[in-house]
């Protein structure tokens, strides 16, 4: 069996705790969960005649007053940058995370994730503009409200690398 470091990265509030709960427990809450710190899951996934151990961390979300420790990206295969489809600044935030997740681990995998996709129309871009400013890599539209990308992300988050 492989296991594999994945951490999940993103402004405060764009879902991460969310998307994480859908993935592991298929359960969604819509109080909001504030993480402090790390909170860490496991979830057996089976990708093609492998079975992988996905080691989840859930990073607290990244504001002006509390950055990421880059620490807690170290030893991770990839990660899923997730940015809030309603919320623009959040993109600039995933820029920022992705650039010092590189800087810890150049080969990480990466899987790009917009969330709140069942709030299209509160969006702050379209879906194709998102597209077009996450030009590094795959984009997911995702709803942990009601699941729609979330396996998607994190089979292929677990398939790489």
């Amino acid at each position: 069996m492989i296991r594999k470091k994945i951490c999940l990265l993103g402004a405060y509030a764009v879902g991460k705790t969310s998307l994480v709960r859908r993935f592991v427990h298929s359960e969604f809450d819509e109080r909001y969960q504030t993480t402090v710190g790390v909170k860490i899951d496991k979830k057996l996934c089976q990708v093609g005649e492998q079975q992988v151990s996905l080691v989840i961390w859930d990073l607290h979300g990244e504001d002006r007053w509390q950055e990421v420790r880059s620490s807690y990206m170290r030893g991770a295969a990839g990660a899923l940058l997730v940015a809030d489809g309603t919320r623009l600044e959040s993109l600039q935030v995933m820029i920022e995370l992705r650039a010092r997740l590189l800087e810890q681990n150049p080969n990480a995998k990466l899987v790009n994730l917009v969330n709140k996709i069942d709030r299209e129309e509160d969006f702050a871009i379209s879906p194709d503009e998102w597209r077009a400013r996450i030009d590094w890599g795959p984009v997911v539209f995702s709803s942990a409200s009601s699941g729609l990308g979330v396996e998607q992300a994190f089979i292929e988050l677990a398939g790489g690398r």
